[in-house]
């Protein structure tokens, strides 16, 4: 029976949460049909609010962290795949009530696994993981509610993030004026760098008089923040504007009135990458490898070692972290 290591989130009877490595036996696992061997997983927010207790993300303890993850299959009683294909798996309940991706193998139901897309590397799946994926899926649906980049300017909130950085890059290269709403001043050349065409400082809004309906100056929106951003953003869309709401960093609270939807006919889209059905998945994965492979994924991306989640955990709590962090996990 195998044994391997693994960053393992539990809770005591005060329900305090502690992480840290363990060995484990190949019986800890949950169920699943597919064995793989994890070679890379990545860091999300949620990742670290799990890992730290900062969230009540998990449902289900002891778990495994990592809602990330690719590698090698090793053994599977699932049909579509056979030991030595190279796979990946996000989202689901994977680093939440299901054992995910830090640990150096992974047995997961054959349903949430995909086949890593053709012209794909693993670790460049990694650096997409769930954030580029949301961040597609979002863009993908935009663009199916008529989002074109001559409608005009696309606003990104929480752009130094991963969901917001990579969302930039796809909608930059395929040819949308983008702007970037921050908190963090001293990112703004960097975004600037990976394709925002200018940057708004979130102190520089007045949230506080948010109009029912603003100057429209929106045509499309991908908002990783919630709250009053989402409001003020809402009142500024141009008829016929479209918002995929993918985050509630800032707030799960949305004060707004349904005029600019009933007079300009805008759109908010809800933006679940958790429970996607596998043909969508499949359909945006293609286009993560083609038509939304992000122009600048290297400079997005930093690796680091297995042995160093719990310090990147705290970077991301701080919100000191941008970009995207791939985690290698087979040395």
């Amino acid at each position: 029976m195998k044994s391997f290591k693994a960053f393992l989130i539990e809770q005591d009877a005060e329900r305090k949460v502690t992480a840290g490595f363990q060995t484990l036996s190949e019986d800890r696992l949950d169920k699943g049909d597919v064995l793989i061997r994890v070679a890379y997983s990545s860091i999300n927010y949620k990742d670290a609010l799990a890992a730290t207790g900062k969230g009540r993300i998990i449902r289900r303890y002891p778990c495994i962290g990592g809602i990330d993850l690719a590698g090698v299959v090793e053994r599977s009683a699932a049909p579509r795949f056979k030991p030595g294909d190279q796979v990946i798996a996000t989202s689901y309940d994977l680093g939440v009530a299901h054992h995910g991706g830090y640990a150096e193998y992974a047995l997961v139901p054959g349903g949430w696994v995909l086949p890593l897309p053709d012209g794909m590397e693993m670790r460049q799946a990694m650096a997409l993981g769930t954030a580029g994926f949301t961040a597609a899926l979002g863009v993908q649906r935009m663009e199916e509610n008529g989002l074109k980049p001559e409608n005009g300017a696309v606003i990104v909130t929480g752009a130094t993030g991963g969901v917001g950085s990579l969302a930039i890059d796809m909608l930059a290269g395929r040819g949308y004026e983008v702007v970037a709403l921050t908190g963090k001043p001293e990112q703004a050349d960097w975004l600037k760098s990976i394709g925002a065409s200018r940057v708004i400082l979130r102190s520089e809004l007045d949230l506080a008089n948010i109009k029912p309906l603003d100057k429209g100056v929106w045509a499309g929106a991908v908002d990783n923040l919630g709250g009053d951003v989402l409001a003020w953003i809402i009142s500024g869309m141009k008829p016929w504007g479209t918002i995929a709401s993918i985050g509630l960093a800032a707030s799960t609270d949305l004060n707004t009135t349904v005029m600019p939807f009933i007079l300009r006919g805008a759109s908010l889209l809800g933006i679940d990458s958790g429970y996607a059905p596998a043909a969508i998945r499949e359909r945006v994965w293609a286009r993560l490898a083609s038509d939304l492979r992000p122009r600048h994924l290297d400079a997005l991306t930093r690796e680091v070692a297995f042995e160093t989640l719990p310090a990147e955990f705290e970077h991301f709590i701080a919100g000191k972290a941008h970009g995207r962090v791939v985690v290698r996990i087979d040395s």
